[in-house]
């Protein structure tokens, strides 16, 4: 019998699903926690990716796990008809932490890709076709949202926007900064040409220049950070 062929993505989307969890203290994934009747996180953190398969792209989701994450695995499945789903084991040859995740994801990739985080929910389900849209112009897109306060800061990825002539752009970046004073956004999202995905986990390294500076702002609401069972 012939073998069906799998059609070439026309974006990949990195899950990091391997970390643990453990500031959220829930006995169970904390992306898995209910919101609504049969939604949870992680279904609100995918929105921006369904709307991709809306717009008419083929979309790649690379989820990175580990044997802790079997259970969000096994929710995933409900995604096998609107996305190709690939699951990469993230082991300690890759290093830990989302760096890490993203490292191991890299080889799966195919086209543009974009770092979609499971805890972290943006407003607007069309933000993420935006960003990828403007990976066209610099090469590297985030999708923002205005904020000052430093300890939400320290605690995200920072950022220093600024508007030129109704384009938004960063000017500067760093992970979880230690001194948050001169940054006012964080970005919930990241958009990359594929040329220039090696470069995405510096995105999530303190130790490490962001690749971020440069980078077109797709300004939203908000973005919410679910740290904590009570969000």
């Amino acid at each position: 019998m012939p073998v069906s062929s799998v059609p070439t993505p026309d974006v990949s989307i990195i899950l990091p699903c391997a970390g643990l969890g453990t500031r959220f203290g829930a006995p169970y994934a904390k992306e898995l926690h209910c919101l609504a009747p049969g939604v949870t996180i992680l279904d609100r953190s995918l929105e921006a990716v369904v709307e991709l398969v809306k717009s008419g792209l083929t979309v790649r989701v690379v989820v990175v796990f580990g044997t802790h994450k079997l259970e969000t695995v096994k929710y995933l499945a409900r995604y096998a008809g609107t996305f190709q789903l690939v699951f990469v084991y993230q082991d300690d040859s890759a290093q830990p932490g989302l760096d890490g995740a993203i490292r191991s994801a890299l080889p799966m990739t195919w086209g543009p890709v974009a770092l979609v985080l499971p805890d972290i929910v943006v407003s607007g389900v069309g933000s993420l076709l935006a960003a990828l849209r403007q990976t066209d112009m610099a090469g590297w897109s985030v999708v923002a949202a205005e904020e000052r306060d430093p300890g939400t800061l320290r605690q995200m990825g920072a950022l220093t926007v600024a508007d030129e002539g109704g384009v938004v752009t960063v000017e500067a970046a760093a992970e979880k900064p230690a001194d948050p004073s001169g940054f006012n956004a964080l970005w919930g999202m990241v958009a990359v040409a594929e040329d220039e995905a090696h470069r995405l986990p510096d995105v999530a390294r303190r130790d490490a220049d962001s690749p971020l500076a440069g980078a077109v702002a797709h300004m939203v609401e908000r973005i919410v950070n679910y740290n904590t069972a009570e969000g």
